[in-house]
This record gives C-alpha cells, sequence and structure tokens, in this order.
C-alpha cells in the first residue's frame, strides 16, 4: 500500500492585524486605568513624582508635629515603580481593589463588542483588507 502524501503547512499571514492592536490597547488601558490610574502611554512616559511630603501648616510649632502626605500615588509611572517600588505596589494593590470589578466588567464588554464587531463587519472588513491593503503590501490589515 503506498503511503500517503503529507499535506503541506498551512502559510500564516504576516499582516499586522489593526483591529488585534486595538483590541490589545483596549484591554491594556482597562488594566493601567484601574491599577496605575493612568493610561498606557501614561505610564511609560510618566514622571517620578510618588513619595511624602510634610504639608506646610504655617507655623514652626506645628509644623513638626504635621503628618507627611502621600504625593504623586494619583497616576503610577513606570519611573515611580523603579525608583520607590515598595510605596507603587501599595498603592497598585489597593487600587486593584477598589476596581477589580470595574476592570472585570470593561474587560468583558471589550471582548464582546470587538467579537461581535468582527463578526458583523466581516466583509467590509475583507473588502478593504483586498482592496487596500493587498495591493499596497504594506503588511497591515483590519
Amino acid at each position: 500500500m503506498a503511503r500517503r502524501r503529507k499535506s503541506s503547512p498551512r502559510r500564516r499571514s504576516r499582516a499586522t492585524s489593526l483591529l488585534n492592536l486595538a483590541e490589545s490597547y483596549a484591554y491594556a488601558d482597562v488594566l493601567t486605568s484601574g491599577v496605575m490610574g493612568t493610561t498606557p502611554v501614561g505610564f511609560i512616559t510618566g514622571a517620578a513624582d510618588i513619595g511624602f511630603k510634610t504639608p506646610n501648616v504655617g507655623s514652626s510649632m506645628l509644623q513638626a508635629y504635621a503628618a507627611p502626605v502621600m504625593v504623586g500615588a494619583d497616576a503610577i509611572s513606570l519611573a515611580d515603580i523603579t525608583t520607590s517600588p515598595g510605596q507603587s505596589f501599595n498603592v497598585m494593590q489597593s487600587n486593584f481593589q477598589a476596581n477589580y470589578m470595574n476592570m472585570f466588567y470593561r474587560a468583558a464588554a471589550i471582548n464582546v463588542s470587538f467579537k461581535l464587531g468582527k463578526r458583523l463587519l466581516r466583509r467590509p472588513i475583507s473588502s478593504v483588507n483586498r482592496s487596500i491593503f493587498k495591493p499596497l503590501g504594506a503588511g497591515f490589515k483590519l
């Protein structure tokens, strides 16, 4: 009996999907806004401003008893994590505990909306890919 011919491997498209990039950015925005309090770009490019500062209460006698206040904890950046990881992770933990349900609902909505949108717009997306992106050979697709 003759051996069965092995099928050739399928070629995978090397084009980058713009819709998949947008979906990934939306998930990254959910995580960074819920945990770090900023956008993904703000997380990477933000300044290292977390720390403690003694408030100015006016009198020098009262100044000695003033408790330090945390500043810069509203938006955690990569520079904050590298300069003071303990304070940054404490703030991130409290932000996660306060926002985890909101993050879950937002991520679920993103998942459903992208799946539904891709399914409903399958033919127009295919038409745009075939008529615009494929002739350009740009390496992108919708």
